[in-house]
C-alpha cells in the first residue's frame, strides 16, 4: 500500500526479490487486484493514520480484508495502526481490526528508540513463522508497542526493558513490529510464509 510512508521503497525491493508480481499502489483497481495487501510504515502514529485516511480508499480496502478475506500485513507503524487507540503525541483513532491500544515502550533504563536485533518469543503457531525458530533475530526501530486487548490475538513477544508484542494476528490480518525488509534471512522467509497464504473465497 502507498500512503507515503518513508520505507516503502526498501519493503519493495524485497518483494520483489521474492516475486515479480508486486504493485505499490493506493488506486481502487489495484486494491481490488491485488492478492496478497502489505501496509508498511515508520513515524508516528497519528501522522501514519491521517496519511491513510487521506490516501487509501479505506472502505474498498476493509471490503478485500474482511470479505474476501485477502491476506494483510502490517509492519511497523503499520502494525501499530490496527490498534483502537494510539497515545502518541495525543490520543488518536486507528483502524480498529484488533482490539488495543498503542502506548510508549517502557524501556526501563535502556534507550528509546529500540533500535537493532532482537529476538522473538514465540507464543503460538503462525503461517508467517513456518520454517523459523523460536528465538529467531529481527530488526527493530521503535519506541511504541501495540497493547493488544485480547491474548488469543498475540503471536509472539520481544524483551526490552519488558515483554511487548512483537507479531500480531486474527484472522487473515496481521503485524510485526520489527522490519522484515532489514532483518536478512529470516525477514525474507516471513515474507515469503505471507505470500503463500491463500486468499479465501467470499
Amino acid at each position: 500500500m502507498d500512503y507515503g510512508a518513508g520505507n516503502i521503497q526498501s519493503v519493495y525491493n524485497i518483494l520483489l526479490a521474492i516475486t515479480p508480481d508486486v504493485t505499490v499502489s493506493n488506486k481502487l483497481n489495484d486494491i481490488k487486484l491485488a492478492t496478497h495487501i502489505i501496509l508498511p510504515g515508520v513515524g508516528a502514529f497519528g501522522v501514519a493514520m491521517d496519511k491513510i485516511r487521506n490516501k487509501i480508499p479505506l472502505a474498498i480496502l476493509e471490503d478485500e480484508i474482511f470479505q474476501n478475506k485477502k491476506p494483510f500485513l502490517g509492519i511497523c507503524v503499520g502494525m501499530q495502526v490496527l490498534a483502537t487507540k494510539g497515545y502518541e503525541f495525543g490520543e488518536h483513532e486507528g483502524l480498529g481490526w484488533i482490539p488495543g491500544s498503542v502506548k510508549k515502550v517502557n524501556a526501563d533504563s535502556l534507550p528509546l528508540p529500540h533500535v537493532g536485533w532482537n529476538n522473538i518469543n514465540i507464543l503460538r503457531e503462525s503461517p508467517l513463522l513456518k520454517g523459523l525458530d523460536d528465538k529467531q533475530d529481527f530488526y527493530f526501530v521503535h519506541s511504541y508497542k501495540l497493547v493488544a486487548d485480547n491474548e488469543s490475538d498475540i503471536v509472539a513477544k520481544t524483551q526490552y526493558g519488558e515483554n511487548f508484542n512483537s507479531i500480531v494476528s486474527r484472522d487473515n490480518i496481521f503485524g510485526v513490529q520489527f522490519h522484515p525488509e532489514k532483518s536478512q534471512k529470516a525477514g525474507r522467509l516471513l515474507l515469503e510464509n505471507f505470500l503463500k497464504l491463500q486468499v479465501e473465497s467470499r
